[in-house]
């Protein structure tokens, strides 16, 4: 089978599909939770942290030159943990949410206890061969 001919049954089967909306629904999600960390939860910390966004956290290794004009000559040089604390937040909230769509989906798809089957013809006529011997 050449390399086309498999690719197109890949392409065929209703998994990549599946994966494809997946992936557009996460991106949506993703969007939805940035807007509720950087429109809810954010302003909360600010208020918390004294009016500090967390995103403007930094730890200032050279801070920016300028000359006398105040032009600047040399950009400052900062490692930015609040701008990770922040995707860190978001991811939380994120992995927090999904847990709670699929414990809610587990919920409501638990398999209902079936009632035990009937017996097969045949155990039912060995079973009178049975009683019927005991007798």
């Amino acid at each position: 089978m050449g390399m086309v001919s498999e690719f197109k049954e890949f392409i065929a089967k209703g998994n990549v599909l599946d994966l494809a909306v997946a992936v557009v629904i996460g991106a949506a999600f993703g969007r939805i939770v940035t807007a509720l960390v950087d429109g809810i939860v954010m302003p909360v910390v600010s208020l918390v942290t004294g009016g500090v966004s967390v995103d403007d956290w930094k730890l200032v290794v050279t801070p920016a030159q300028a000359d006398a004009t105040g032009k600047e000559i040399a950009a400052e040089v900062a490692i930015r943990y609040g701008t990770f604390l922040q995707s860190v937040i978001d991811f939380l909230i994120v992995a927090f949410v999904i847990f709670l769509v699929i414990k809610a989906y587990n919920r409501i798809r638990r398999p209902v206890e079936a009632a035990p089957a009937a017996p097969a013809e045949e155990v039912l006529l060995l079973r009178e061969i049975r009683d019927s011997l005991k007798r």
